[in-house]
């Protein structure tokens, strides 16, 4: 693999031309951020689905007064 000029843990694939990350640490960043972002999304589809039953709710209770 060549080294990319200026950019440090990037190289070049001499076969595909493809650019490589070798470096781990922002990887794993990556991978952080990517599953914190999966739970917060996870977490605002719970709600939601919580605040549609208790509107449900609220509904059966006023359709029986």
């Amino acid at each position: 693999m060549i080294p990319v000029k200026g950019y440090i843990g990037l190289y070049r694939d001499e076969n595909s031309d493809a650019i490589i990350n070798n470096n781990d640490k922002e990887y794993n960043d990556y991978i952080q951020s990517k599953n914190k972002l999966l739970e917060n999304q996870n977490k605002i589809k719970k709600i939601e689905d919580e605040i549609s039953e208790i509107k449900s709710l609220l509904k059966l209770i006023l359709e029986n007064k």
